[in-house]
């Protein structure tokens, strides 16, 4: 009777311990496709848009499939058909697709220490290919490590989608009369004004980057001597040299502590402690 007692008193937390109730890990295969639900609808709708420029770069709809399920990445994919219309060189659009996606090596680092160390190398490398900025935000926020068919749940539940709207998009490209497929074109600069606005109306310097761009764009369109340039080359010219400046002057300041400080802060607010 005192064993168990003793057994008890050993198990009740002490008043002063805070007590987080963590989520249980997403390890199953049917909770990766359940969370990557709403993103592969969200997927569908806008790989529509990028199957309209795959139509007017006249590639088929198969083309437009596996353009999607192999390289999951709106500004990598964009950047690419917009080469391959203007009959760009191999090696052009194999640079402009490595910068344009040069970020999710940066993901895929962060994502590493998510992984069980003992993690066999071909599980890594086909998880490596899923990740999307949606896909490694639910594998990121999952506690502890990220298993295997969690991420290939997530993958299946929002890559087809991806797929799938890119192929519907070319279709309905094929279908409608040339100008309203020209006109479904704006869709896309649509998407891309959802992806920089926000962060430009937080970061100053950002919306001042992504000015500088349409302005040197346009130089570059009518200088001399860059304007006799392919237009992939101006491009991967602009990039490389408005991110460089960017990085120099501007670059980003970790403050490990203050995101400490806002993180308690938070936890607090949410009366997490009394």
């Amino acid at each position: 009777m005192e064993e168990e007692k003793v057994r008890q008193s050993q198990n009740k937390p002490d008043s002063d311990e805070v007590i987080i109730d963590l989520p249980k890990a997403g390890a199953s295969f049917f909770r990766g496709m359940r969370d990557a639900v709403p993103i592969g609808l969200g997927y569908l709708a806008v790989s529509f848009s990028l199957g309209i420029a795959c139509g007017n770069a006249d590639l088929s709809i198969a083309q437009g499939f596996w353009l999607s399920a192999l390289n999951v990445s709106s500004s990598g994919q964009y950047a690419g058909i917009v080469l391959i219309r203007e009959h760009a060189t191999l090696i052009e659009l194999i640079l402009m697709i490595l910068i344009a996606n040069a970020r999710y090596m940066l993901m895929s680092c962060a994502l590493s220490q998510k992984l069980n160390p003992n993690m066999p190398f071909f599980h890594r490398l086909l998880i490596g290919y899923g990740i999307t900025d949606e896909i490694f935000g639910l594998e990121i926020a999952v506690p502890g490590y990220v298993k295997p068919r969690y991420a290939y749940g997530a993958m299946l539940g929002a890559i087809p989608g991806w797929a799938i709207g890119t192929c519907l998009g070319v279709f309905m490209g094929n279908v409608m009369p040339p100008v309203f497929a020209e006109a479904m074109n704006v869709a896309i600069f649509g998407m891309f004004l959802a992806i920089i606005i926000p962060p430009a109306k937080t970061d100053k310097i950002a919306g001042v980057f992504v000015l500088a761009g349409f302005i040197a764009s346009f130089i570059a369109s009518v200088a001399p001597i860059v304007s006799g340039l392919s237009s992939g080359t101006r491009i991967l010219i602009l990039t490389v040299v408005l991110s460089a400046i960017a990085a120099v002057l501007f670059p980003i300041k970790e403050n490990i502590e203050e995101e400490a400080k806002e993180q308690v802060e938070a936890f607090e607010a949410k009366g997490g402690e009394k």
